[in-house]
């Protein structure tokens, strides 16, 4: 079977190709110089931008993995959350191309395909604990099966890696700043400078408002002379935070197997921490690729295989942003 998957949730544009439960092609067309000058995502330049690159993107995917359009069984969308300009052209090309070929279309939550990138080439025992950590969400999942994710936990404020880009921009790092906060962190002293760590009692929730409020505080008082240390130090206290929800997750739901995904857990300190300490508790990390992290088709046409195994119906011929009630 050959699986399309599109994904245009927010600012990148991507295409990706399951051949046989393979990802024979999986192409991205970021924006980041487009917003960097901005300090964060314009919508209707990630809407245009995702216009103008969606077709090429697609006859370059096809090339990459050596198939035709009419090969392709079925075509997987993301239709939410996001953008709902940026949505509206993947899912506008998406059924336009589906009822062209005459193949089914199904509409993806892009959230739920960051942790079914983990299933690629992993055996996954059920159920099983799952957290997304991006820009624009944190989220935990307990799940029942391939493709039954129930929301257990979330952020009550900013999402962590919102957290990381202010941070950075406070710091006078690039946007975004997530990547740069990592890296001069490296340089700098975790113990140096102890910034509270928020933490929700009888709660699965997140809350990383406080620690971005502590940083700008001692910023402003102290300045930015010692950078490096700040980043790691914030950085340690990010992770402090997440790990102490992880472990309560586990305390409260019995499972071997605990997913993460999003562009955030790219972040090499934080998959270490958390590799080490779930290593401790007997339950097994499976952490996604850092080429599927961010949004991206692949993880889109990966979910949809399982969707479509899980023989749900496929979505309408129509051009819906966001499922109606």
């Amino acid at each position: 079977m050959v699986i399309l998957g599109i994904e245009t949730s927010c600012d990148e544009t991507s295409v990706g190709i399951l051949k046989n439960s393979q990802l024979v092609a999986n192409l991205i067309a970021s924006q980041e110089n487009l917003h960097s000058h901005f300090g964060g995502i314009v919508p209707e330049i990630a809407s245009r931008a995702h216009l103008e690159k969606i077709a090429i993107l697609f006859n370059c995917a096809l090339k990459k993995a050596g198939i035709s359009s009419e090969e392709i069984d079925a075509i997987g969308v993301t239709n939410e959350p996001g953008l709902k300009g940026s949505l509206m052209i993947g899912v506008s090309f998406a059924t336009g191309l589906a009822y062209a070929l005459k193949k089914p279309v199904y509409h993806v939550n892009h959230l739920h395909a960051h942790l079914a990138a983990c299933y690629l080439n992993q055996n996954i025992s059920f159920p099983a604990l799952g957290l997304i950590i991006s820009g624009g969400h944190t989220n935990l999942y307990l799940l029942r099966n391939h493709t039954n994710f129930h929301l257990i936990g979330k952020t009550r404020d900013d999402a962590c890696g919102e957290v990381f880009d202010k941070v950075g921009r406070m710091l006078n790092l690039q946007f975004p700043g997530g990547m740069h906060v990592e890296k001069l962190a490296q340089k700098g002293d975790e113990k140096k400078l102890k910034f509270p760590v928020a933490y929700i009692k009888n709660s699965l929730d997140f809350s990383f408002s406080g620690i971005k409020t502590a940083v700008y505080y001692y910023i402003l008082k102290n300045g930015i002379k010692n950078a490096a240390d700040i980043a790691a130090s914030f950085q340690k206290a990010i992770t402090d935070s997440i790990i102490m929800k992880i472990n309560d997750a586990i305390n409260m739901f019995e499972v071997k197997n605990f997913l993460f995904g999003g562009g955030v857990i790219r972040n090499e300190y934080l998959r270490k921490k958390i590799t080490e300490h779930l290593s401790k508790k007997g339950v097994r990390p499976v952490i996604c690729p850092p080429d599927l992290c961010t949004d991206n088709g692949g993880k889109v046409a990966i979910l949809t295989s399982y969707i479509i195994s899980a023989g749900k119906k496929p979505s309408p011929y129509k051009i819906l942003v966001y499922p109606t009630k």
